[in-house]
């Protein structure tokens, strides 16, 4: 159990540092004005617009980058800074969520193969640790139950990969839309860029994380001793 633990501290330390750099280049960048004063909520209602979307809901949710998309509601979820800013960090923020509505509409196939996963994941979610401990304590004498475990991790593993393509595509949909419509200039549509790219290093490093998790695991259960 020991491998666990430090891969645990180890990600932890990872995902803190990287969390604490994401936060610090938001607040740098909400020091930056869109060029065209709109706010958060503005960017998005104006992206959905000239996309041709309609009946996607935007509204503001307490939390501190708390921001998301929500697919079987269709609403996009902003954080109170990002909802009512009208800076570089909150355009860029408010335009990657609109990006997730716009693969949903446009039925993105990274997305909708995240979205199969949900309800396996859900389940795995209040059961696989459970299943995973009794697995390593039993693996000599019962190490089906493991291979049950590792199968269950493996879907949620599956499913932090399934995220990259997806936030990566959104992020990158935000940039080119905030680009053509003048919101952000050139200096700081470098900007809009580097706080989106930090945010993407939270979904590596969780899905690295995962991963490693998922191998050790699987050492385990083929190392025991039948």
């Amino acid at each position: 159990m020991i491998g666990i633990w430090i891969i645990f501290i180890a990600f932890t330390a990872l995902s803190w540092w990287v969390s604490s750099q994401l936060k610090s280049r938001f607040k740098r960048y909400s020091q930056i004005p869109t060029a065209n004063g709109e706010s958060g909520r503005e960017v998005a209602e104006r992206m959905l617009r000239e996309h041709g979307i309609t009946g996607v809901r935007i509204g503001s949710v307490g939390g501190q980058l708390s921001d998301h998309y929500n697919p079987s509601e269709k609403t996009i979820n902003l954080s109170q800074e990002v909802y009512h800013g009208r800076n570089v960090s909150a355009a860029a923020v408010a335009a990657h969520e609109t990006g997730h509505a716009i693969q949903h509409a446009q039925e993105y196939t990274w997305l909708q193969m995240r979205s199969t996963l949900v309800p396996v994941v859900s389940f795995s979610s209040k059961w696989v640790q459970w299943i995973l401990l009794a697995g390593i304590l039993m693996v000599n004498s019962f190490p089906q139950l493991l291979l049950v475990g590792i199968v269950m991790f493996a879907a949620t593993t599956l499913f932090s990969l399934i995220t990259l393509p997806v936030e990566i595509d959104a992020s990158n949909r935000a940039l080119r839309w905030l680009k053509t419509t003048g919101i952000t200039t050139y200096e700081s549509q470098k900007s809009a860029g580097d706080a989106l790219r930090w945010a993407a290093y939270t979904y590596v490093i969780v899905a690295l994380s995962s991963l490693a998790t998922l191998l050790y695991y699987v050492m385990i259960y083929m190392g025991r001793r039948d």
